[in-house]
Order: C-alpha cells, then structure tokens, then sequence
C-alpha cells in the first residue's frame, strides 16, 4: 500500500459509498467537501448504467454533493469512448431511455447489430429480450457489458446485477464480453488520466471488494474499502483481495488523509 502522505488524488465510487437508494451516506457530503478544500484531485466513478452522466450529477446535486459534472467518470460515457475506434458501428442497446440518449448518435438495429451494449436495465429483463440478444451475438456481433456486477446494495437489500445475464449471455453464444466498467485496467486507466497523475499518486474508495478494491489494486491504485453499502464482513473476509485500508464509511476518510 502507497502511504497515504503520497497520495495527491482520490477516486471515489457513488452508489454504496456517496449514497445508498435515495439517502446520502452520513457524513459523505461534508468529507467530500473537505477532501476538495485541502487540494485532493477528485474523480467519481460509477459503473451504474440506469441514469446518464447528466441525470447523475442532477442526483448529486439534490442529495447536496458539490461535485461538477465533468468530475465524474461512468462506465457508460467509457463505453461511447470505446466504440469512437470502430468508426459508424450498428449498434443494439439494452440500455434505460434516459442512458440512450447518451448514445442517440449511434447507428441502431433490433435484428443485425456490430456491438449489443448491455447495461442496467432493472426489471425489463425478459427471455424475450435475452434470446434476441443471443441470436444477435450468434450472427455476429460483438457484445460489451458496461460492467459484470455480480449483486449491488439497494434500500430493499442486496439485488441481483446484471453479471448473471452477462455470463449467461457469453456461454450460450460463446462469446466473451468487453467489459468496459470497474474492474477493467482501461476503466481506471481513463480515470487517471482525468486525474492526469500516475497510479502510485491515487487511491480507490469503494465499496466493492471486487470491483472497486480489486480492480484499483491491479491497476496500481491504493485500495480504500468502505463498510456501507454492499459491503459485507464475510464476504470481504473470504475475498482473496486484501485492501490497503477499511474504514466505516467515506465520512471517516478525512481524517486520515494529512493535510495538503
């Protein structure tokens, strides 16, 4: 683990750590706050997929985050990112109406695609839906899933996340998704440069052992997990990742970090 006395930049996860449901995290605006005052560079980063980069930073603002917009990093703008390379791809989304628009730009096709984008998509899961996808993928294309999430932290408890339709998705069609969002090295790598500093100089604050924590450690981050939101003692304890630090929650974060 980096000392924390050389760390110059923080990316901090939203749902889990910042809020869970539509409560902010006790003590998560006044820390946030606080981190910006002393002179930390600061990214948010998400992989959730339900709400453009624009209707997350409304979220924010409402819960009373002073965060800009252009300071957060979601799986989904990665993933326009992403697809800049392949030109003027035909692409099939599976997607919330509020993210397409973030994606109205791109060429689109129920029944012959390049790429089928999955993402969060609540309730609208259906066979219906998934063999479309299935025999999208066996005639050819390819398939990106903005994240693999195995469960998240709702106010209801843990939820299944779309990691299960992914997976079920690649080996029916023996297809290996993209995954495009935390843990992918490229995820962090495009948050870095946002932070325009080199790993050893950041830490990850997340509450996911596997995702957050992992994904940041493998790409040279500090690892900070956070005991809210999906994070579960068991689970943490049985992982094979070792954080470099655990705290209560965001709010205790603050007075760890020296001052800049």
């Amino acid at each position: 683990m980096t000392p924390l006395s050389l760390i110059r930049g923080i990316l901090i996860d939203l749902d889990g750590v910042l809020y869970v449901g539509s409560q902010a995290v006790n003590g998560a605006i006044e820390a946030v706050r606080e981190i910006k005052r002393r002179g930390y560079r600061c990214r948010f980063v998400t992989n959730t997929s339900t709400l453009s980069r624009a209707s997350l930073h409304k979220k924010l603002a409402g819960f009373g985050f002073d965060i800009d917009e252009h300071e957060i990093v979601s799986a989904t703008r990665a993933a326009l990112i992403y697809l800049q390379q392949f030109g003027d791809p035909v692409c099939h989304l599976l997607l919330t109406d509020d993210v397409k628009q973030d994606f109205r730009h791109l060429r689109q096709s129920d029944s012959k695609a390049d790429f089928v984008i999955v993402g969060d998509i609540g309730d609208a899961w259906s066979y219906e839906r998934l063999n479309r996808v299935f025999n999208l993928l066996i005639g050819g294309a390819e398939l990106i899933a903005i994240h693999k999430n195995r469960f998240w932290q709702t106010e209801r408890g843990l939820q299944l996340d779309i990691g299960a339709f992914v997976s079920g998705l690649e080996y029916a069609s023996r297809k290996q998704a993209t995954i495009i969002g935390k843990p992918s090295p490229d995820f962090f790598k495009a948050a870095l440069s946002e932070l325009e500093m080199p790993p050893e100089q950041a830490a990850i604050v997340g509450d996911d052992i596997d995702a957050d924590i992992g994904g940041g450690q493998r790409a040279g981050l500090t690892g900070i997990l956070v005991k809210t939101g999906k994070y579960r003692q068991d689970y943490a304890e049985n992982s094979l990742v070792v954080p470099g630090l655990i705290i209560p929650s965001v709010a205790a974060l603050p007075d760890l970090l020296p001052g800049q």
